[in-house]
C-alpha cells in the first residue's frame, strides 16, 4: 500500500478527536426535559426520526441537531411545553458548540510523522463554521495541506476532493470512523479506505454487512497505520 499512497485524508469527528459522545449525553439531557411526556427510550426514537427527516434540510452537525431537538420536543408535547424548554434546548446546543477538544490517542504523533512524507487531508462532513473552529481549536491545522468540509461523504463527494487534489484514486487513502461514508465511497471509485472503529458510532452511520475487498483494512487505533505505510 505503501508504495502507491501519496494522498492521505482524514475524517475528524471520532478520528481525531471526540464527538459522538457529546451527542448522545445530549440526548439524555433532552430526553430529562420531556420526561413527564413520553419514556427515554420513545423520546430517543422521536428525536433520531426527526434528524433523519431533516437532514436534506440542515445537513450534519449541532446546529440542525439542536433545529431537530426543538422540534421533537414541540411535536410530542403538542406544543404544550413550558416555553423555558427551547431555551434550554437552545443552551444544550451552545453547550455542545463550547466544548473543549479533546484529541484522540496517538493523533499527533501520527501526524508528525507523516507530515512532509504525504499530502495530509483533512475530509470531514457538518457544518462548516462549527467544523473550522473545532480544527482552529485542536492545533492541528498547520498539519493538513488542504481541508474539505462536506455537506454529505459520498461517491461524488470525493471524486470533486480528488480532482481538486489532482490524485488518482489507486494514490488515495482514506482513515475514518464510518464504514458508510469514510469507506465504502472511497473504495467504489477506486481508493484505499482504513476503518478505525471508535467505541461510540451514530447509528445512521452503520451498515448491516461486512467489506472484504482489497484496499479494505480494518485497524484498532490510529497508529496501527503508521506500522502499515512502512511496511
Amino acid at each position: 500500500m505503501n508504495n502507491q499512497i501519496t494522498v492521505i485524508a482524514f475524517d475528524a469527528d471520532d478520528t481525531l478527536w471526540v464527538n459522538e459522545p457529546y451527542f448522545r449525553e445530549t440526548e439524555d439531557k433532552f430526553a430529562a426535559l420531556l420526561e413527564d411526556f413520553m419514556p427515554r427510550h420513545s423520546l430517543i426514537v422521536e428525536l433520531y426520526k426527526t434528524e433523519i427527516a431533516n437532514l436534506p434540510l440542515y445537513g450534519f452537525g449541532i446546529k440542525g441537531f439542536m433545529l431537530s431537538m426543538i422540534e421533537t420536543a414541540l411535536r410530542v408535547t403538542m406544543g404544550k411545553n413550558d416555553p423555558k424548554v427551547v431555551e434550554m434546548i437552545i443552551e444544550l446546543g451552545q453547550e455542545m458548540l463550547n466544548k473543549p477538544i479533546e484529541l484522540l490517542d496517538g493523533v499527533e504523533e501520527v501526524l508528525k510523522a507523516l507530515h512532509g512524507k504525504y499530502k495530509l487531508v483533512v475530509a470531514t462532513k457538518g457544518d462548516l463554521l462549527d467544523q473550522q473552529r473545532k480544527l482552529t481549536k485542536s492545533g492541528l491545522d498547520h498539519y493538513f495541506h488542504h481541508i474539505e468540509i462536506m455537506s454529505d461523504k459520498q461517491e461524488k463527494d470525493y471524486q470533486k476532493l480528488l480532482k481538486h487534489l489532482d490524485c488518482n484514486p489507486e494514490s488515495f487513502l482514506m482513515l475514518g470512523n464510518s464504514l458508510k461514508s469514510d469507506v465504502l465511497p472511497v473504495l467504489n471509485i477506486g481508493g484505499h479506505a482504513v476503518h478505525i472503529p471508535y467505541h461510540t458510532t451514530w447509528v445512521h452511520e452503520s451498515i448491516d454487512h461486512t467489506i472484504e475487498h482489497p484496499n479494505f483494512y480494518e485497524m484498532e487505533s490510529l497508529s496501527e497505520v503508521l506500522v502499515k505505510l512502512i511496511e
